[in-house]
């Protein structure tokens, strides 16, 4: 065989290849695994101009893939002071007290919505705090914000709005609004008025951005968005560099779709770079179990979360029986009972057959016991982030626990159950809204905080939700998600072994080598 560009010896390689599930040596030519096996071997792949990279004892796996992140959009969601720390009113007033003004605006992001310590969020609870100057705060879940008086005022937002999706301008018994916005149209209305960032400066952050997700084990993202210009800023990134991560993105499918948008998403199926590519559609059928509008079965404890976010819900199945008939696969966000409910009888009745694309369900939260059991038969994706449940808490006192009761709370974020139950889990962190870092998605993966009662997932498991499912999840089991010739060289190798290593050791486990498509991407050796 040809030389290899590269090899890698003095590893325990965990291939996730049934023919062969352990190994010490990978060669790596032209982007693809070209061979593998022992050290030993590794002299016939070795020629004058190949790389020898020793890992010395080091754990290599298939490249790690975040099933649910939003690196391009979450370049604007997460502007500002970063209010992830804030447990309470006055925390959140001392730091807005402090936080930096960008052309006028202060700009902060990631709030708990316990913060509010149970009172409805309102923009007198931080007028004081920001001095009248324009406010605008998202909410950590990325479903709402909490807007001031001024920005009320800049944006022209002086009373409710209709809108074709589950979103809502909230107002007091007066119509007055509070400054709350809930889902994104109501979030939208802001933004004409809001600061921009200079593209270079979005670019900078964005390579900024990728490296260090790298840095943490990635090599693959699945970006569930592709709003605004996208496009355009990956392709000037790409223009003067690499990307240090592989990106699979999927547009919107908003409510009120028509035959001309379903076109315009099948083409835009066709758009890619070097290390971007678009592959699937994202719809939405709910919002957050905190806002209020999460799709349940029956109401929360205000009342809320009897609505789907489409409110014509043939429109949404006949907008995925499209999409599927052209070969396009389907990621649909849905958190509470009754959404899982729904999409799952949406794939139900699709036809089937060779070739038919494979859908996926966001996030699930709360999910009974008789639809744990209809992922696997109907081929439907469980694509799940573990890190969420770090906004709740085990006695149940956080508001995601309070809206939905004792029952639906101890149902939360089932992972385990999915898997037992045969279906294809794949996971993430759905970055801004949690941590990015791959190792912390392994370890409350195997070790679940907050509400979740129920057992975590094995080492095993785990990995798989981040190699080998992923690459299912994407359709691209046959490139990518194990370490054997033919498949694409996306590795990651980390000091401990994620499988055996105890989870309290995870999070800050050396990572030592990413790679893409056979480019390093992280080294510290």
């Amino acid at each position: 065989m040809p030389t290899a560009d590269i090899v890698l010896t003095g590893a325990k390689v965990r291939t996730l290849d049934p023919d062969r599930p352990h190994a010490t040596a990978v060669a790596v030519r032209d982007g693809l695994i070209t061979a593998v096996g022992d050290d030993r071997d590794a002299r016939e792949w070795r020629g004058p101009d190949t790389r020898a990279l020793d890992l010395g004892g080091a754990t290599l796996t298939p490249g790690w893939t975040d099933a649910h992140s939003h690196p391009v959009w979450g370049l604007e969601l997460a502007t500002g002071t970063d209010l992830s720390a804030v447990g309470d009113l006055a925390g959140l007033t001392a730091a807005l007290r402090g936080a930096e003004r960008t052309d006028g605006w202060i700009l902060a992001h990631g709030l708990d919505h316990n913060a509010f310590e149970g009172r409805a969020p309102h923009h007198a609870l931080i007028e004081e705090a920001t001095g009248g100057a324009p406010a605008h705060i998202r909410l950590y879940d990325g479903h709402s914000a909490l807007v001031s008086a001024r920005a009320l005022e800049l944006a022209g937002i002086d009373g409710p709005r209709s809108f074709d999706q589950r979103a809502s301008v909230v107002c007091d018994s007066e119509g007055r609004p509070t400054g709350h916005l809930i889902e994104h149209a109501a979030m939208e209305l802001v933004a004409p008025v809001l600061p921009r960032t200079p593209d270079t400066e979005r670019a900078t952050r964005l390579t900024g951005l990728l490296t260090a997700m790298a840095a943490t084990g990635l090599t693959t993202a699945h970006v569930m968005d592709l709003g605004g210009d996208a496009l355009r800023l990956l392709t000037a990134v790409e223009s003067a560099g690499e990307l240090p991560l592989r990106l699979r993105l999927s547009p919107w499918c908003m409510p009120g779709a028509g035959p001309g948008e379903l076109a315009e998403l099948v083409a835009l199926q066709r758009e890619r770079g070097r290390d971007w590519y678009v592959g699937g559609v994202k719809f939405f059928m709910d919002g957050t179990v905190e806002g209020g509008t999460a799709w349940l079965d029956h109401p929360d404890c205000h009342g809320q979360g009897t609505d789907a976010f489409w409110p014509d819900l043939r429109a949404y199945s006949a907008a995925v029986r499209v999409l599927h008939g052209a070969g396009v696969p389907t990621a649909t966000h849905a958190i509470g009972d009754a959404a899982v409910r729904h999409v799952l009888d949406t794939v139900a009745a699709l036809p089937t057959g060779d070739g038919s694309p494979r859908h996926r369900i966001e996030h699930i939260e709360t999910v009974p016991d008789d639809q744990i059991g209809r992922f696997a038969p109907l081929g439907v994706v469980a694509s799940m982030q573990p890190p969420h449940a770090a906004y709740t808490r085990a006695d149940h006192s956080d508001e995601w626990s309070l809206r939905l009761g004792g029952e639906r709370a101890g149902r939360a974020w089932r992972c385990r159950d999915l898997r037992d139950a045969g279906a294809v889990l794949a996971l993430g962190s759905d970055w801004p809204i949690a941590p990015y870092d791959a190792r912390q998605v392994l370890a409350t993966a195997r070790a679940p905080r907050g509400a979740v009662t129920g057992p975590g997932l094995t080492g095993a498991m785990a990995l798989e939700g981040i190699t080998s499912h992923a690459a299912l999840a994407a359709g691209e089991e046959h490139l990518t998600g194990r370490i054997a010739a033919g498949f694409r060289a996306d590795l990651t190798a980390l000091a401990l072994d994620p499988v055996t290593a105890p989870v309290d050791e995870l999070p800050d486990a050396p990572v030592l080598l990413t790679m893409v498509s056979g480019r390093v991407t992280t080294l510290t050796l």
